[in-house]
């Protein structure tokens, strides 16, 4: 570090970030012959010297909404080339994760690369794994989350005769709701509100049948996941130490598939579920990240290194681990970008 006419020069984001004020730090600083990568694989070396475990990560840019941050097909390759990458003794890997979410198909491909190559598969949602990313968490054998870990409803995204994406659940809410209105009305020998008749007119029976079909995707794939994988080790019942059976977590599993794609809970697409709801609510068992000695640090470190890298790159989404490296570029449209000095 340096002081040039009292601008202070660093060439290290790590260095100088400060505990409790992570990203504030950052910004008293320019900087000079910064070494993004390096910055990266040091956060990434943090993760893993405070879990004992190899990582590899699948960060997006979250933090604007006009670039193309989604899980898509786009990712298979890289994803890919990065699981190859780990080398073959290695058993147990944790997935470090961000993203908005995106297809569906798309995670049950990053799954099918995994669970062949490892016997376990762990998940540290770094800050938020939404839609998609909640179908993805839900295929790991461990879910570490912090205090600002996130993850949301798997109720699916279709698109609408304009073109915009609209939670298919919304769809079969709003024709439930319907339904009832003038099964009522109907009980009570009076026409059906005309509004409500207006609104079913309006309504693309292809658009039911696709929210029918997609909510049950998220729906079935979920329950997969999770018998398959997070309850694989759920032998006993805590509380009485009764031992669990398939039956019970093919109930606990599509209750908990079932509740995440239920828009009348969420009542919105975006619902930020922390690791209190996910274990008050929905009976997901969490890993606190402060339970496992310097992790809970080292996660708000390598957040706060990437939340300055997106504001002051133009980098939309990064494949990494120790020997693998894909960086996307795509300067973001209407979003001014500071120069990395």
């Amino acid at each position: 570090m340096s002081n040039i006419q009292g601008i202070s020069i660093a060439n290290s984001l790590l260095d100088v970030m400060e505990d409790g004020r992570e990203f504030e730090s950052l910004i008293k600083y320019q900087y000079n012959n910064l070494n993004i990568l390096g910055e990266i694989r040091r956060s990434i070396s943090e993760i893993q010297k405070a879990r004992g475990k190899s990582c590899i990560c699948y960060i997006a840019n979250v933090l604007h909404s006009n670039i193309n941050n989604s899980i898509d097909g786009t990712d298979d390759l890289p994803f890919n080339e990065m699981v190859n990458s780990v080398p073959n003794s290695i058993k147990e890997i944790d997935v470090v994760l961000v993203t908005p979410g995106g297809l569906a198909n798309q995670v049950n491909n990053f799954v099918n690369a995994l669970r062949p190559r490892f016997d376990k598969v762990n998940f540290i949602v770094l800050n938020m794994a939404m839609s998609a990313g909640t179908i993805f968490i839900m295929s790991g054998d461990e879910i570490i989350m912090s205090q600002q870990s996130k993850f949301g409803p798997i109720d699916p995204q279709i698109p609408n005769r304009e073109g915009r994406f609209v939670p298919a659940q919304s769809i079969l809410v709003a024709l439930e709701d319907i339904k009832k209105r003038g099964e009522e009305k109907i009980k009570s020998n009076q026409q059906p509100d005309w509004t409500d008749i207006q609104l079913l007119r309006n309504i693309d029976p292809r658009d039911i049948g696709l929210a029918q079909s997609a909510s049950r995707y998220s729906i079935d794939i979920v329950k997969d996941f999770l018998v398959k994988y997070k309850f694989k080790s759920w032998l006993t019942h805590s509380s009485t130490q009764v031992p669990v059976s398939d039956i019970e977590k093919n109930e606990r599993a599509n209750e908990i598939a079932n509740l995440l794609c239920n828009h009348s809970e969420w009542k919105s697409h975006g619902h930020a579920i922390n690791r209190d709801v996910a274990w008050n609510i929905c009976k997901l068992k969490i890993t606190h990240s402060e339970s496992i000695d310097g992790l809970d640090r080292a996660m708000r470190r390598m957040w706060a290194l990437f939340y300055w890298v997106f504001e002051n790159t133009p980098m939309v989404k990064v494949f990494v681990s120790d020997n693998y490296c894909i960086i996307r570029n795509a300067a973001p449209v209407n979003v001014p970008l500071r120069p990395v000095r």
